[in-house]
């Protein structure tokens, strides 16, 4: 069995969300999307930054200075300091 990709994912939430027959279902389909929709957001700035964007650019992109684009992004990028 194969590792379910983030497309068939979204395609998956898109389709939930099409069929739901209440409202509940739907905010549940829409919450999923969110969350994949924040999931992929981050790959591709972690990405961009592997490649050595400049914040500065990123935050353009968002309307934001690079310092607001580090603030938005930085924390969630970095990894979690060890425990130990």
């Amino acid at each position: 069995m194969g590792k379910t990709s983030t497309i068939d994912k979204l395609q998956a939430a898109l389709s939930r969300l099409q069929e739901a027959e209440d409202a509940l279902a739907s905010l549940d389909a829409a919450r999923e999307l969110r969350e994949l929709a924040d999931s992929i957001e981050l790959t591709q700035v972690r990405a961009a930054r592997d490649q050595g964007v400049a914040w500065s650019k990123i935050g353009k992109l968002y309307g934001l200075t690079k310092q607001g684009a580090q603030q938005r992004f930085r924390q969630h990028l970095e990894p979690a300091p060890d425990a130990g």
